[in-house]
């Protein structure tokens, strides 16, 4: 607390002013009073002419320049740029988009930071350290989407996928993002994963298993079936000169063309077969009575007893060399009587009221029988013989078909980690703004798609990281960007240099992992 006192000296008649500072004592506890003398006061005018010390302060003041200070956050913003560099996602950026990966780095730093809606970058961009270094307004992301051709996307495309794809299990699946755009020709209404009513478009994404990235991606239409997908995924691959890769599908990918394609291209799979196909069941009456034999019990991982016996099996007119892993669980024999009961209520249904559904064909022409009459019209019965079978002999039993993994144990590893690209979509719809598509041509969907795959690039190459830590590993990857946001950087002009703002014990633990040094 301060104040001003007035001092006249009785043998000069001069006034003296002087600042009071009051101060508590801590030593001797009591208050103290510091008095600076400011200079004299001029009795005529009333002010104060300065000490000769106030007008050296003066004088220091008015012949230093005038300094700025500028701060950022910069946290996120480090950890990421570690990434870049390490990954070598810059060099591949740069050499596709040489004008723009900068501003490409920059929107994919902040899709990673913030998982907002990339209008709002502006505030951001002027708040935080981003490699474009400018301000983004709105205007020049538009612009931005539409200047990434689909020649250049492809090209870091296949660029990445030779980069991350080697001795690697590629894990294929599709979903589907909402929309609300009514001028886009590829969203259309389709099967919504998200049990949305709602036009979409569809997203087939390979996914590394070992090394926890996503290798590639396509955009298709809302309204195509997965099953259909593969062969035109395999050959635009092939295309890109991706080589020789080794597929992990799921059983709504079976089909036999399908696994002629891939024979035919000489790629490697590991997929599971759907139940009911004729084949099957042929090789499971042959196996039915020996396959709970103490010899073919084996323990996973996940402390599942199963029973499994491999079989080598040759596919198709052309005899392809391929490995049959069959399986018999007693407990998921319970389960599935109960599951395969209600799909065929459902089934039923279906074609009571017509929405027939393509990959229940089988299941309708099988357990299903179909009656038409003029009075009373359709009429649905179910076909008991053929079910009790299904239940009785074959319920419990899955295969797993792979003309690379002759092991069944192993099979079955790979086959169940395939939920990595499960975990991806995830984190692309819930912590990367993909929920809806705020774009409506189909050139600038294209183009924020394209932000998005490599965003979710950074975002796995984080997980990944802190996985292996026993502190950081119950993080998400949002909480690590929040916890780096307090680490500022403090920029004054001139020579006055710059200077980050301490770091807490977790934020080093953070710049540890990452190789962070400031």
């Amino acid at each position: 607390m301060s104040s001003i006192a007035y001092h006249r000296d009785k043998k000069t008649g001069r006034t003296y002013v002087y600042r009071v500072e009051s101060y508590w004592d801590k030593k001797k506890k009591a208050p103290r009073n510091k008095q600076i003398c400011l200079g004299r006061l001029d009795q005529k005018t009333g002010e104060i002419i300065p000490s000769k010390r106030q007008r050296k302060i003066v004088e220091r003041a008015n012949a230093a320049p005038e300094v700025t200070v500028a701060s950022r956050v910069a946290g996120p913003f480090l950890l990421l740029e570690k990434l870049s560099a390490s990954s070598q996602i810059r060099d591949l950026l740069k050499k596709c988009f040489p004008d723009d990966f900068n501003l490409i780095l920059s929107l994919v730093y902040y899709i990673v930071h913030r998982g907002e809606a990339l209008s709002r970058s502006h505030s951001w961009s002027r708040n935080c350290l981003h490699p474009f270094e400018e301000i983004i307004p709105s205007q020049r992301i538009s612009e931005l989407l539409l200047r990434l051709t689909v020649d250049c996307r492809q090209r870091f495309l296949s660029l990445w996928l030779s980069h991350v794809q080697e001795n690697d299990w590629l894990c294929y699946d599709i979903t589907s993002v909402s929309s609300y755009a009514r001028s886009n020709e590829y969203t259309h209404f389709g099967y919504n994963r998200d049990g949305e009513s709602l036009e979409q478009i569809n997203i087939a994404m390979l996914f590394g298993q070992k090394s926890r990235l996503p290798a590639h991606y396509r955009r298709l239409p809302g309204n195509i079936s997965d099953v259909s997908t593969l062969k035109t995924t395999a050959k635009s691959l092939d295309y890109l000169g991706a080589g020789k890769l080794h597929f992990v599908l799921d059983r709504g990918f079976y089909s036999v063309s399908n696994l002629d394609e891939l024979f035919r291209r000489h790629h490697k799979f590991t997929t599971a077969i759907p139940a009911g196909r004729k084949w099957i069941e042929n090789i499971l009456d042959n196996e039915y009575e020996n396959i709970t034999s103490p010899a073919n019990y084996i323990v996973t991982g996940e402390d599942e007893a199963l029973y499994a016996v491999s079989k080598f099996y040759k596919w198709g007119n052309n005899k392809h060399r391929s490995w049959l892993h069959i399986f018999y669980n007693a407990e998921r024999a319970a389960e599935e009587y109960d599951r395969f009961t209600r799909e065929l209520l459902k089934c039923r249904e279906e074609l009571l009221t017509g929405n027939t559904v393509e990959r229940h064909e089988e299941l309708y022409d099988r357990y299903l029988i179909v009656k038409e009459t003029p009075k009373r019209g359709r009429k649905v019965e179910f076909n008991d013989r053929e079910i009790q079978k299904r239940r009785k002999r074959y319920s419990g039993f899955f295969c797993i078909m792979s003309n690379k993994i002759k092991d069944a144990a192993e099979a079955l590893s790979v086959y169940r980690n395939k939920d990595t690209v499960e975990n991806c979509f995830d984190d692309l719809k819930n912590h990367l703004d993909m929920k809806r598509i705020r774009v409506h041509s189909a050139a600038a969907m294209d183009g924020r798609v394209f932000l998005q795959f490599i965003a979710l690039i950074y975002f796995s190459m984080i997980r990944s990281k802190i996985q292996p830590d026993d502190k950081l590993k119950f993080l998400t990857v949002r909480d690590i960007m929040e916890e780096m946001e307090t680490l500022v950087k403090i920029k004054y002009s001139n020579r006055y240099g710059e200077v980050y703002t301490e770091t807490t014990p977790k934020q080093r633990r953070i710049m540890k992992i990452f190789g962070i040094q400031i």
